[in-house]
Formats: structure tokens, C-alpha cells, sequence
């Protein structure tokens, strides 16, 4: 599919820039949703088909990223899936974090003090250059979530590798959009109601061997057994080989939505929708007279911003004093007309 025609399957109410909150769903996702609530409804149906909709996410999550998919863990939440692997740090281990990372990817690490676990923080712009042999595990958004800023992926891989640490990256604002080899991290971990245009509550994470390997499944239930169905009751342990003994019961109406939109994602390519993002951002942009970036994210000192854009109809956001706008599929050339309108006018 290509991407004019994919554009075809949103139906938003103009002034809709604020994708960095969540993501609007797409017409097959939204009618795959309804289908499912009612039938849940009236008990027409078992849980099982709803089910099938979280292999089917698991496995676009795998395509988007460029990893196994037996290597990718299903949860609810980001801090969630990080949890376990912060537990397994070394006591005393080093944690090498941006101090503008958006806490999801802050406050596990922090939450291991009581066993010496340290976090050091450094400016995203001198993350790299901190990367050193003290440092066991660096932790970083690929794109910061309050300003869309991307961070250098495989240069902290690079330095990562040759310090011997763990990187750990937070994709939740760039998955759906930005395209990036999940294999060059150890751990990737993405919430899927952003760019993944999921309804909230479907997380995934690419864990790779050398976390897998240094890991307790600690918060293993029934749904991370080998076989889910002959794991509901009783003796031995018996979990799942691979990432998905770090599953957690999903929220099946979650992934009945993220399916849909995911592999709707894939149809159209990564490429094709990152320069259509881009290319919007860069459109708002020039209209401020400032100068092109590389995201879909964008920030801006504008004053009174919130104010004029909530008068004119835009759903945008305000992050650290700053106007953010974010660009997906279902964002135009109009709805960034309308916003330069009511910020310049």
C-alpha cells in the first residue's frame, strides 16, 4: 500500500498535531476494536482469537525493528518491561542516563539505590563522550519525547559495545516512524499507543541475549509458561525459552488494536513515512523561520502558544515551557497551515 492511499484510512478532526501524546488509529485498527468490544459484549466469542492479535503484534513489532521475534517480550508498560532488568544489575553497577530521558527510562534504574546502584546523568548532547569503562549500562530515548531531538543510535552502540556496557533504548516516540536496527541495542522498549497508533496498554521489548541471560522472568505468570494453555495451574516452573518468558498478561482489546496499525505501517514503509513526518515538521518549522530538523517532533519557544492554539482548534501539547508539535500519517499541509496561522497571526 502506498502512502496516499494509506492516508485514506483516518477520518481526524483537523488541528490534530499531538501524536507525541498518542496516536490516532487507523480504520481497519478501529473496526478491528469494535468487532472485538462486541463480541465481548454479549459473550459471543472466547478469548483465544483475541489472543492470536498479540502474535500478530509481536511479530510487526519484530519486523519494525529488525530483530527476532523470539527475542520480543509483550507487557503493558515500558517501566514494566525495564523492571527485571534493572533488578538484575550488579549491585553497585553504573548507570550512565540523559538527564532529559523521560522517566519511564529513569526511574527503574533509579528505584535500584538501596543495592549501590548508581545513575549518573549528563546532558543528551555529551551522552557519547560519558560513555567510558565505568559505565555498565547506558539507558536513552532514541528520540526525546520533549523535544524530539534524535539521538546519535549507533555512535552510543559503538561506544557502548567497546565499554563493555549494556544499552538500553526507549523507541517509544521514534517506532512507527523513524526506521533503526533494534539489534545494535541490548534492550529495546517500545509502548505502542504513540507512533504504533495502539490503544494504550500494548508494550514491546527486543531483549537481547546478554540481558535474557542475566535475568529473573520475576514477574512470570501463565502467559510466560511454554505453553500457555498447559500453564494456567500448579508444578514445575515451566516458562516459555526465548524473551517471551518475560511476558505479562496482555490487555487483549490493546493488541487487537496495535495489530492492525502496525502492519499497517509496515505495508507502507518506514522510509516513506519518516519523509512524510519530517517533511511536515520542516513545513512548521520554515513557517517560524526556523531551521529544518530530522524528526517528527518539533519544539518551539512561541509565546502564548497554548492559548492561541487552543482558540483556533489545534490539540497540540506544552513540554518543559515549549510548544510541541508532532507529525504522523493522518497530519496535513492544512493542519500545519492552521497552527502558523493562529501562532503568527
Amino acid at each position: 500500500m502506498d502512502l496516499v492511499e494509506a492516508r485514506r484510512l483516518w477520518d481526524p478532526q483537523p488541528g490534530w498535531l499531538n501524536t507525541a501524546s498518542y496516536g490516532l488509529p487507523p480504520r481497519p485498527a478501529w473496526e478491528a476494536l469494535r468487532a472485538t468490544l462486541e463480541d465481548w459484549r454479549v459473550g459471543r466469542t472466547s478469548w483465544e482469537g483475541w489472543d492470536e492479535y498479540v502474535a500478530r503484534s509481536r511479530a510487526a513489532f519484530a519486523r519494525l525493528t529488525g530483530v527476532p521475534v523470539s527475542d520480543v517480550a509483550i507487557g503493558g508498560t515500558v517501566s514494566g518491561l525495564l523492571a527485571p532488568i534493572a533488578a538484575a544489575l550488579p549491585v553497585g553497577a553504573t548507570v550512565l542516563v540523559a538527564e532529559e530521558e523521560f522517566t519511564s527510562n529513569l526511574f527503574p534504574w533509579l528505584a535500584q539505590a538501596e543495592r549501590g546502584v548508581e545513575v549518573r546523568t549528563v546532558p543528551l548532547a555529551g551522552l557519547l563522550d560519558a560513555v567510558d569503562a565505568s559505565v555498565d549500562l547506558v539507558a536513552v530515548s532514541l528520540v526525546q519525547s520533549a523535544d524530539g531531538r534524535v539521538a546519535p543510535y549507533r555512535e552510543l552502540a559503538a561506544a557502548a559495545s567497546a565499554a563493555d556496557a549494556l544499552l538500553v533504548v526507549d523507541a517509544t516516540q521514534a517506532c512507527g516512524w523513524l526506521p533503526f536496527d533494534g539489534t545494535l541495542a541490548d534492550v529495546v522498549v517500545v509502548h505502542a499507543y504513540k507512533w504504533l497508533m495502539a490503544p494504550r496498554g500494548a508494550a514491546f521489548g527486543y531483549l537481547g541475549p546478554r540481558v535474557r541471560d542475566r535475568t529473573i522472568a520475576s514477574a512470570a505468570g501463565w502467559y510466560a509458561g511454554a505453553d500457555v494453555h498447559e500453564s494456567y495451574y500448579g508444578l514445575p516452573l515451566r516458562l516459555a525459552d526465548g524473551a517471551r518468558r518475560f511476558d505479562t498478561s496482555p490487555a487483549w482489546f490493546s493488541f487487537v488494536g496495535a495489530a492492525p496499525a502496525m502492519e499497517l505501517l509496515l505495508d507502507v514503509g518506514l522510509p516513506a513515512i519518516r519523509a512524510y513526518n519530517v517533511g511536515l515538521a520542516n513545513r512548521f518549522l520554515a513557517g517560524l523561520g526556523r531551521p529544518a530538523g530530522d524528526s517528527a517532533i518539533v519544539a518551539v519557544d512561541v509565546p502564548d502558544a497554548e492559548r492561541r492554539l487552543r482558540s483556533a482548534g489545534v490539540r497540540a501539547a506544552v513540554r518543559n515551557g515549549r510548544l510541541r508539535a508532532s507529525f504522523h500519517l493522518y497530519s496535513t499541509d492544512a493542519d500545519v497551515d492552521m497552527t502558523l496561522a493562529a501562532l503568527t497571526g
